[in-house]
């Protein structure tokens, strides 16, 4: 495994290659999410790129810049293990200029939900997903569903900007105890942790009732919300169903649905939802 943190180092690297490139775009301490992006990207291409870079742009002022989690070593050791042909770890001022042209999230799914809790977050995200990708030029970029309204605005930039990379959708991992997988579930104490399981718990009831006919939204809303609601120390910030596109929906369209979850368990956000 090669690692590179200049931007002209890559570029000429990965020019010369004649073959597939998977591209994992990451904010670095790498969990077992982060490893099966990397395990289907290097079962599907010849090359692997894996990136790690926290991007300021993407972060609100108040939120966790400063104490998201670092732990380049270990990220380091993880990517060989996986097989990472190029791992990309550039610096602020490689990735930044003073004066940048801003690239603007969509003004519908753009400002919704987590745009309208985080404004400006998808403006960010959005910007440095396409510097990296007009780096890296990937055959194929994966990204988990567990963030699936990124995921929708980088499709729509693929689809809008004309990119040339594929964008493939990979389902969401889970703890043992059902937990989403993130970064940030290492700010939890174990009590706020045992409260967190009622996130994924109320998803697999939602889905039963889905299955037992129950396409009601209003009523699946209504269903996670009492659970939610139950457990002291959970804030509830939203719970909704939405098609594919974001739209809201009445009814459960099987193939077509989204149930989004945010909360926030102490000072830890935290979002989940399943795809129907």
């Amino acid at each position: 495994m090669k690692i590179v943190d200049n931007i002209s180092d890559i570029k000429s690297i990965l020019k010369n290659v004649n073959s597939t490139i998977g591209f994992v775009p990451t904010m670095g301490a790498l969990h077992n999410g982060h490893i099966s992006l990397i395990n289907r990207a290097r079962e599907e291409n010849e090359i692997v790129v894996v990136s790690i870079f926290v991007n300021p742009t993407q972060f609100l002022e108040g939120e966790d810049l400063d104490k998201y989690p670092r732990k380049d070593e270990a990220d380091k050791k993880i990517c060989k293990l996986c097989g990472v042909d190029y791992l990309f770890m550039p610096d602020i001022n490689t990735m930044y200029e003073k004066d940048e042209i801003i690239l603007k999230a969509s003004k519908t799914k753009g400002f919704i939900l987590e745009g309208y809790k985080r404004p400006g977050h998808f403006d960010g995200m959005l910007q440095i997903v396409l510097k990296l990708f007009n780096i890296v030029n990937p055959t194929n970029s994966y990204f988990g569903k567990k963030d699936a309204q990124q995921l929708s605005l980088i499709n729509q930039m693929v689809k809008n900007l004309y990119l040339d990379t594929n964008i493939v959708e990979c389902d969401i991992v889970r703890e043992n105890d059902g937990l989403a997988m993130s970064s940030r579930n290492v700010y939890l104490t174990p009590s706020q942790r045992e409260k967190a399981l009622n996130i994924s718990k109320s998803l697999k009831i939602a889905a039963k009732k889905i299955g037992a006919g129950q396409l009601d939204s209003d009523i699946i809303v209504d269903t996670i919300n009492d659970i939610l609601n139950s457990v002291d120390g959970i804030d509830v910030e939203y719970v909704v169903v939405v098609n594919r596109e974001f739209n809201l929906i009445d009814t459960i369209e099987l193939q077509n649905t989204i149930i989004l979850i945010a909360v926030k368990i102490g000072t830890t956000r935290l979002i989940d939802n399943i795809w129907i």
